[in-house]
C-alpha cells in the first residue's frame, strides 16, 4: 500500500507558479475591475497567437463556448449538428438546448474518436454543423472532416476541451476548424481555478457575433444586436491562465513524454490501450486504457492508492436525458468501449517513479 496518488497533481503545480499566480491576483484585486479588465484582452491575445487563429473569444465555460458558437452560426430547432456520442454531455447538451438535433456517429475503435469515414452518409437537408470532439488530448482527422463539410457547406466546430496544445499535421487544435472550442476546467491541460473557456476563430463576422452573444447581444452598451447569454470569463481567472501560460509549452513536452512512457511500458506488458495517429500530437489530457475486467482492475488499482476515472462509462446515445427523443439508439462500438475505457493517473508533474508504480500494479 502506498500514500494516495494524486489523479492529477495541481498542488505541486500551484507551488512551482505561486509567485506569479498571487502577483496577478493580487493586481486584479488592486484595480477592482473583475469583469472584462485589462487581464482579458491580454489572455486573448496570448492565446490567438499560441494558437495562430485571428480571434480568440474568452467565455465562462468550455460547454458556454460551444453554446455561443452554436448561436454564432444561427443553429436553427430542427436543424441537426453531426457529433460523436463519446463525450461528456456539454457536447450534445447545447444542440439540444438550441432546440437541434445531435446525430451521432460511431467511434473507432483504437482511439475512441469520431470515425471520419462514417460522417458524411449521416449528412441530410438539414445538418447544419460537424462537431468533432478531440478526445483525450488527440484531434480528430481534420483534414478529412473539413472537406466534407466544404462540400456539403457547413460549419466545423472542433470541441477541443480536452486538446489545448495539441497538433494536427502541424497546426495547432483550435485552429482547425470554423471555430475551435476548449475549456480551462481545473483539471484540462491549460486549466483556471473555476470555470473558464475560449472561442478561436479566423471569421471576422463569426468572432464579432461570439463577443456580442457572451455579453448579451450587445454591440456596445445597452444596444443589442442579437439575443445573447451572460458569457464573460471572469478577470482573476483571466490573470491566472496568463501565469499558467509561463510553463505551458514545458508542460505540454512533459505530458508528451509522460503519455509516451505510459505507451511504452504498457505495450511492453501487452496491456490495450488507446492509440495516438500518425501526425497528431496528444497532449494526454487524460492516459487511457482498455479493460475487460474494469471493475476488478478499478478496485485492484484503487486498494493501492492509485485513483483512476472513467470516460466516459455511458456514452451519449444512452444518457436518461435524451432518453425520449429519437437520438439514442445503438452505437456499437461506442456502447462496447463505454464498458472498457478506464483513465489512469496523468499531468506534467507525474515522477517517473510514481508511474513506473502505476504501471507496475496494473500489470500484476
Amino acid at each position: 500500500m502506498t500514500d494516495d496518488i494524486p489523479f492529477i497533481d495541481l498542488k505541486t503545480q500551484y507551488r512551482d507558479l505561486a509567485p506569479q499566480i498571487n502577483q496577478r491576483i493580487q493586481k486584479v484585486l488592486e484595480h477592482g475591475q473583475y469583469i472584462m479588465g485589462p487581464e482579458v484582452d491580454e489572455l486573448e491575445e496570448k492565446l490567438a497567437d499560441y494558437t495562430g487563429v485571428k480571434h480568440c473569444i474568452s467565455v465562462a465555460s468550455g460547454t458556454e463556448a460551444l453554446l455561443i458558437s452554436l448561436m454564432a452560426i444561427d443553429l436553427k430547432p430542427g436543424d441537426e449538428v453531426i457529433t460523436t456520442p463519446f463525450s461528456f454531455i456539454a457536447t450534445a447538451e447545447v444542440i439540444v438546448r438550441m432546440g437541434a438535433k445531435p446525430v451521432f456517429v460511431d467511434i473507432e475503435k483504437d482511439t475512441c474518436i469520431i470515425d471520419a469515414d462514417l460522417i458524411e452518409e449521416k449528412i441530410t437537408g438539414k445538418t447544419k454543423a460537424i462537431m468533432p470532439v478531440s478526445l483525450y488530448g488527440q484531434p480528430a482527422d481534420m483534414d478529412e472532416i473539413n472537406a466534407i463539410a466544404a462540400k456539403h457547406k457547413l460549419s466545423v466546430i472542433e470541441d477541443a476541451a480536452q486538446s489545448f496544445g495539441a497538433t494536427y499535421k502541424g497546426k495547432k487544435s483550435c485552429n482547425l476548424s470554423t471555430l475551435g472550442c476548449t475549456s480551462f476546467f481545473p483539471s484540462k491541460p491549460l486549466g483556471c481555478y473555476g470555470d473558464g473557456g475560449a472561442i478561436f476563430t479566423s471569421d471576422d463576422e463569426l468572432a464579432q457575433a461570439c463577443k456580442e452573444i457572451r455579453v448579451h447581444g450587445q454591440s456596445k452598451r445597452y444596444h443589442h444586436n442579437r439575443v445573447g447569454v451572460g458569457g464573460r470569463m471572469d478577470t482573476i481567472q483571466c490573470a491566472i491562465l496568463s501565469a499558467k501560460l509561463e510553463r505551458f509549452d514545458w508542460e505540454v513536452e512533459q505530458r508528451k513524454a509522460i503519455g509516451q512512457r505510459y505507451n511504452e511500458m504498457l505495450d511492453k506488458g501487452g496491456f490495450d490501450r488507446v492509440l495516438q495517429r500518425s501526425g497528431r500530437v496528444s497532449v494526454f489530457a487524460q492516459y487511457t486504457v482498455f479493460s475487460e475486467n474494469r471493475d476488478e482492475l478499478q478496485r485492484k488499482l484503487k486498494n493501492n492508492g492509485i485513483p483512476t476515472a472513467i470516460h466516459y462509462p455511458v456514452p451519449l446515445n444512452k444518457q436518461p436525458a435524451f432518453s425520449e427523443s429519437d437520438v439514442g439508439g445503438v452505437i456499437p462500438i461506442a456502447d462496447r468501449l463505454s464498458k472498457k475505457v478506464i483513465s489512469l493517473p496523468m499531468g506534467p508533474d507525474l515522477s517517473q517513479e510514481t508511474q513506473s508504480l502505476i504501471v507496475q500494479t496494473l500489470l500484476a
